[in-house]
């Protein structure tokens, strides 16, 4: 069943709103109608899934799967747009019943292309070590949590600073993730990106694509922690994600940043956002 913006999707006592008990997962999707691409899709949805079990949230991967193919086959033909998935807790008055639901919004194709172009960025403390998850389940690491205020309020302090993004390091020097995109260094031929797990942070399905082409061609490429001052340094710095792609850091904490034409475009190329 399809509802206008207007209509409700949710109740006033929805976990996923009051208390932000929940997961979502986005991924791009390129045109509509039968024609559209959803990118990544069996990725996007096992991390999706990922994330419900680590919340102890029931998983229907068969009807997630009918939804999207439902909503994408009605949308209308657009460059790119994001598709996203929600699934909460659903209403505290009606206990185990879900809410789950998705949108699918038409990007700003300028907004992107200059991200693309690239990026300034502010560090910023995440105020953990880089280890703090390893034996804490309950901190809930790597999964695609509702609760994003913290992520949004990075962004808008390195907005105050001019600055396009921020980058979360963890209090013992390591650069970690940004708040909707994963870290990528290139330093003397290897390309590395900050692993999940003990670290917290989300598995990034483009850092791992961006990994797996780096490596098909040749290029030593891995998970690995990355000091924070390394980057000032480094032959190249991106942050990509699913939606915006992969965008080179052109200034971090208000220093210039070496960018190689050459190697952005074979990130974007591995990452799947070339041509």
């Amino acid at each position: 069943m399809w509802c206008r913006l207007a209509d409700p999707i949710a109740t006033a006592d929805d976990v996923g709103l009051v208390r932000g008990d929940g997961c979502f997962d986005a991924m791009r999707v390129i045109g509509g109608g039968p024609d559209a691409v959803v990118e990544n899709l069996d990725a996007h949805l096992l991390r999706f899934a990922g994330s419900a079990v680590t919340l102890d949230l029931p998983f229907d991967a068969d009807g997630w799967r009918a939804l999207i193919a439902d909503a994408v086959a009605a949308w209308e033909p657009a460059p790119e747009a994001v598709l996203k998935l929600v699934l909460t807790r659903g209403p505290e008055s009606t206990p185990g019943v879900p809410t789950g639901f998705l949108t699918i919004t038409e990007l700003d194709l300028a907004a992107m292309a200059r991200a693309r172009a690239g990026i300034a960025v502010r560090t910023m403390s995440r105020g953990y070590a880089s280890d703090a998850f390893a034996d804490a389940p309950w901190l809930l690491g790597g999964a695609k949590l509702l609760s994003y205020a913290v992520n949004a309020a990075a962004k808008r302090q390195a907005a105050r600073h001019g600055d396009d993004d921020a980058l979360f390091v963890s209090s013992d020097g390591y650069a970690l993730e940004g708040p909707t995109s994963a870290v990528l260094m290139l330093r003397d031929g290897l390309l590395t990106t900050t692993p999940p797990g003990a670290t917290g942070i989300l598995d990034s399905v483009t850092a791992r694509q961006i990994l797996a082409g780096a490596a098909a061609d040749g290029v030593p490429a891995r998970h690995e922690l990355i000091r924070t001052e390394e980057l000032f340094t480094a032959d190249g710095v991106w942050m990509a994600s699913s939606i915006r792609g992969v965008c080179p850091v052109v200034r971090l904490d208000g220093e210039e940043l070496a960018v190689d034409p050459d190697w952005h475009r074979r990130m974007t190329d591995w990452g799947g956002f070339g041509g």
